[in-house]
């Protein structure tokens, strides 16, 4: 069984980074409210006359205060947005915060730019997740335990830019695709969901700057 993850130094770092990071940006902004207040035709005036009108100690610190609470909200949710997939010679498990999906008809992998897709035996699309895995780490865990890895998606040339209303769909299927484009572009969480109900219909989806592409 191997397990790729994002490395500990990714992954312990980010608690570190976020928080540092958000204090030395809201501190630069205190320290440049004053300047900004008096620039009439910037957005936001009130809130920076706010923050210049509050005395120096308690702003810095307030700032400073603010900006670490602010990167470790940002820390926890890079860190339960993290993929783990740990592959063995019967099942590949993709892992995110509580979200475990199991899959044991596996035939071959691969990456396609951000996601990592998983074929079975009939090439029908079990999953395209989100990942920031090094393809090289994917690629030798699915070839040490007997899977094809694939070097690049075999079906490019079968994909076709989704138009509302496609005739050769069914209505059901292009609602789904409508509803999943709208996802897209709001960066909902549906996604997801969305491409797994199209993969019960036979319909898989990848996306390309913010346009569908489909094959069946």
């Amino acid at each position: 069984m191997t397990t790729v993850r994002e490395s500990a130094a990714v992954r312990y770092g980010i608690w570190v980074l976020c928080p540092a990071l958000g204090a030395l940006v809201l501190w630069g902004l205190t320290s440049i409210a004053a300047w900004v207040a008096d620039l009439r035709w910037f957005p936001f005036q009130g809130v920076f006359e706010l923050v210049a009108s509050i005395p120096s100690p308690y702003r810095v610190l307030g700032a400073l205060t603010l900006g670490v609470v602010l990167g470790l909200a940002l820390a926890f949710l890079w860190a339960v947005d993290m993929l783990s997939v740990t592959v063995s010679p019967t099942e590949v498990v993709l892992q995110r915060d509580d979200k475990r999906q199991s899959f044991t008809s596996v035939r071959s992998a691969y990456v396609d730019g951000k996601h990592l897709v998983l074929l079975d035996s009939s090439d029908a699309e079990l999953a395209r997740e989100p990942s920031d895995l090094a393809a090289a780490d994917l690629q030798a865990a699915f070839s040490a335990h007997g899977y094809s890895w694939l070097s690049a998606d075999p079906f490019t040339d079968s994909y076709r830019m989704w138009v509302d209303h496609a005739p050769d769909l069914p209505a059901e299927v292009n609602s789904l695709l409508r509803e999943r484009l709208a996802a897209v572009r709001k960066s909902s969480d549906d996604v997801g969901l969305l491409s797994a109900e199209l993969r019960k219909h036979g319909v898989y989806v990848r996306d390309v700057k913010k346009r569908q592409y489909w094959r069946t």
